[in-house]
Protein backbone atom coordinates (compact mmCIF):
# COMPACT_ATOMS: atom_id res chain seq x y z
CA UNK A 1 0.00 0.00 0.00
CA UNK A 2 1.41 3.38 -1.01
CA UNK A 3 1.84 6.00 1.71
CA UNK A 4 1.29 9.71 1.16
CA UNK A 5 2.92 12.06 3.65
CA UNK A 6 0.87 15.22 4.19
CA UNK A 7 2.32 17.94 6.41
CA UNK A 8 -0.02 20.67 7.63
CA UNK A 9 1.32 24.10 8.60
CA UNK A 10 -0.18 27.48 9.45
CA UNK A 11 -3.04 28.85 11.48
CA UNK A 12 -5.82 26.39 12.27
CA UNK A 13 -3.82 23.32 11.23
CA UNK A 14 -4.26 21.32 14.45
CA UNK A 15 -8.00 21.92 14.64
CA UNK A 16 -8.39 20.96 10.97
CA UNK A 17 -6.52 17.67 11.52
CA UNK A 18 -8.41 16.73 14.68
CA UNK A 19 -11.77 17.44 13.08
CA UNK A 20 -10.86 15.39 9.99
CA UNK A 21 -9.50 12.38 11.89
CA UNK A 22 -12.10 12.22 14.70
CA UNK A 23 -15.16 13.63 12.88
CA UNK A 24 -15.76 16.13 15.67
CA UNK A 25 -14.64 19.61 16.61
CA UNK A 26 -11.84 19.45 19.19
CA UNK A 27 -12.11 20.61 22.77
CA UNK A 28 -8.38 20.05 23.27
CA UNK A 29 -5.72 20.93 20.74
CA UNK A 30 -3.20 18.10 20.88
CA UNK A 31 -2.65 16.09 17.72
CA UNK A 32 -0.39 13.10 17.36
CA UNK A 33 0.71 12.18 13.87
CA UNK A 34 -2.03 10.05 12.41
CA UNK A 35 -2.56 7.69 9.49
CA UNK A 36 -5.83 7.08 7.69
CA UNK A 37 -6.52 4.61 4.91
CA UNK A 38 -8.29 6.11 1.92
CA UNK A 39 -9.47 4.50 -1.30
CA UNK A 40 -8.58 6.16 -4.57
CA UNK A 41 -10.48 4.22 -7.21
CA UNK A 42 -9.81 0.60 -6.25
CA UNK A 43 -6.44 1.34 -4.66
CA UNK A 44 -5.96 1.76 -0.90
CA UNK A 45 -3.53 4.47 0.21
CA UNK A 46 -2.24 5.35 3.64
CA UNK A 47 -2.48 9.09 4.23
CA UNK A 48 0.04 10.05 6.90
CA UNK A 49 -0.96 13.33 8.54
CA UNK A 50 1.69 15.40 10.30
CA UNK A 51 0.94 18.44 12.43
CA UNK A 52 3.58 21.10 13.07
CA UNK A 53 4.08 23.54 15.92
CA UNK A 54 3.46 27.04 14.63
CA UNK A 55 5.01 29.02 17.47
CA UNK A 56 8.18 30.98 16.73
CA UNK A 57 10.05 28.90 19.33
CA UNK A 58 9.77 25.96 16.93
CA UNK A 59 10.97 27.73 13.76
CA UNK A 60 14.25 25.79 13.72
CA UNK A 61 12.75 22.48 14.81
CA UNK A 62 9.67 22.42 12.56
CA UNK A 63 11.52 21.79 9.25
CA UNK A 64 12.81 18.48 10.65
CA UNK A 65 9.35 17.05 9.91
CA UNK A 66 9.49 18.15 6.24
CA UNK A 67 11.73 15.52 4.53
CA UNK A 68 9.89 13.00 2.31
CA UNK A 69 6.72 15.11 2.34
CA UNK A 70 4.46 14.41 -0.65
CA UNK A 71 2.11 17.38 -0.17
CA UNK A 72 1.79 20.41 2.12
CA UNK A 73 -1.39 22.07 3.35
CA UNK A 74 -0.69 25.73 4.19
CA UNK A 75 -3.55 27.01 6.36
CA UNK A 76 -4.93 30.41 7.34
CA UNK A 77 -8.15 31.70 8.88
CA UNK A 78 -10.45 33.53 6.45
CA UNK A 79 -11.41 35.81 9.36
CA UNK A 80 -7.82 36.90 10.03
CA UNK A 81 -6.02 39.12 7.52
CA UNK A 82 -2.82 38.69 9.60
CA UNK A 83 -3.14 34.92 9.24
CA UNK A 84 -3.58 35.38 5.46
CA UNK A 85 -0.38 37.46 5.34
CA UNK A 86 1.48 34.72 7.22
CA UNK A 87 0.90 32.39 4.26
CA UNK A 88 2.83 34.75 1.99
CA UNK A 89 5.41 35.98 4.50
CA UNK A 90 6.14 32.86 6.57
CA UNK A 91 4.55 29.51 5.76
CA UNK A 92 4.78 29.23 1.99
CA UNK A 93 8.37 30.56 1.81
CA UNK A 94 9.39 28.15 4.59
CA UNK A 95 8.03 24.99 2.97
CA UNK A 96 9.15 26.10 -0.50
CA UNK A 97 12.69 26.71 0.81
CA UNK A 98 12.97 23.32 2.50
CA UNK A 99 11.03 21.27 -0.07
CA UNK A 100 11.09 22.97 -3.48
CA UNK A 101 8.87 21.24 -5.99
CA UNK A 102 6.61 19.55 -3.42
CA UNK A 103 2.97 20.41 -4.18
CA UNK A 104 1.27 22.85 -1.77
CA UNK A 105 -2.39 23.66 -1.31
CA UNK A 106 -3.48 26.90 0.34
CA UNK A 107 -6.33 26.19 2.78
CA UNK A 108 -8.73 28.84 4.07
CA UNK A 109 -10.18 27.72 7.42
CA UNK A 110 -13.06 28.91 9.62
CA UNK A 111 -15.38 29.61 6.69
CA UNK A 112 -18.31 29.19 9.08
CA UNK A 113 -17.27 32.53 10.64
CA UNK A 114 -17.01 34.50 7.38
CA UNK A 115 -20.64 35.66 7.65
CA UNK A 116 -20.76 35.87 11.45
CA UNK A 117 -22.01 39.39 12.38
CA UNK A 118 -19.81 39.59 15.51
CA UNK A 119 -16.68 38.62 13.59
CA UNK A 120 -17.49 41.07 10.79
CA UNK A 121 -18.16 43.88 13.25
CA UNK A 122 -14.83 43.27 14.97
CA UNK A 123 -13.01 43.26 11.63
CA UNK A 124 -14.81 46.43 10.47
CA UNK A 125 -13.66 48.26 13.61
CA UNK A 126 -10.10 47.45 12.52
CA UNK A 127 -10.91 48.53 8.95
CA UNK A 128 -10.62 44.93 7.78
CA UNK A 129 -12.89 42.29 6.31
CA UNK A 130 -12.85 38.50 5.90
CA UNK A 131 -10.70 37.03 3.15
CA UNK A 132 -12.80 36.16 0.08
CA UNK A 133 -12.56 32.95 -1.93
CA UNK A 134 -11.26 35.00 -4.88
CA UNK A 135 -8.47 36.49 -2.76
CA UNK A 136 -7.46 32.98 -1.68
CA UNK A 137 -7.39 31.80 -5.29
CA UNK A 138 -5.31 34.83 -6.32
CA UNK A 139 -2.80 34.13 -3.56
CA UNK A 140 -2.52 30.46 -4.58
CA UNK A 141 -1.82 31.50 -8.20
CA UNK A 142 0.65 34.19 -7.13
CA UNK A 143 2.62 31.73 -4.97
CA UNK A 144 2.46 28.87 -7.46
CA UNK A 145 0.40 26.64 -5.18
CA UNK A 146 -1.48 23.73 -6.74
CA UNK A 147 -4.89 24.96 -5.61
CA UNK A 148 -6.88 27.02 -3.11
CA UNK A 149 -9.51 25.21 -1.03
CA UNK A 150 -11.66 26.21 1.96
CA UNK A 151 -13.27 24.42 4.87
CA UNK A 152 -14.73 24.64 8.34
CA UNK A 153 -13.42 22.31 11.04
CA UNK A 154 -16.52 23.17 13.11
CA UNK A 155 -19.21 22.29 10.54
CA UNK A 156 -16.88 20.04 8.48
CA UNK A 157 -18.03 21.81 5.32
CA UNK A 158 -15.36 21.25 2.64
CA UNK A 159 -13.14 19.33 5.09
CA UNK A 160 -13.07 15.99 3.25
CA UNK A 161 -12.48 17.85 -0.03
CA UNK A 162 -9.31 19.48 1.39
CA UNK A 163 -7.74 16.07 1.98
CA UNK A 164 -9.10 14.60 -1.28
CA UNK A 165 -7.42 17.46 -3.16
CA UNK A 166 -4.20 16.93 -1.19
CA UNK A 167 -4.15 13.27 -2.22
CA UNK A 168 -4.73 14.16 -5.87
CA UNK A 169 -1.93 16.75 -5.72
CA UNK A 170 0.46 14.21 -4.16
CA UNK A 171 -0.35 11.51 -6.71
CA UNK A 172 -0.32 13.81 -9.72
CA UNK A 173 2.40 16.38 -9.14
CA UNK A 174 2.24 19.25 -11.63
CA UNK A 175 4.20 18.68 -14.82
CA UNK A 176 7.28 20.88 -14.97
CA UNK A 177 7.28 23.00 -18.09
CA UNK A 178 10.54 22.90 -19.96
CA UNK A 179 12.03 26.35 -20.39
CA UNK A 180 11.64 27.50 -23.94
CA UNK A 181 14.75 28.53 -25.73
CA UNK A 182 14.94 30.84 -28.66
CA UNK A 183 17.03 29.58 -31.57
CA UNK A 184 17.88 31.65 -34.54
CA UNK A 185 18.97 29.61 -37.52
Amino acid sequence: MQTIKCVVVGDGATCLLISYTTNKFPSEYVFDNYAVTVMIGDEPYTLGLFDTAGQEDYDRLRPLSYPQTDVFLVCFSVTSPASFENVKEKWFPEVHHHCPGVPCLIVGTQIDLRDDPNVNEKLMRQRQRPITFDAGERLARELGAVKYVECSALTQKGLKNVFDEAIVAALEPPVKKKPRKCMIL
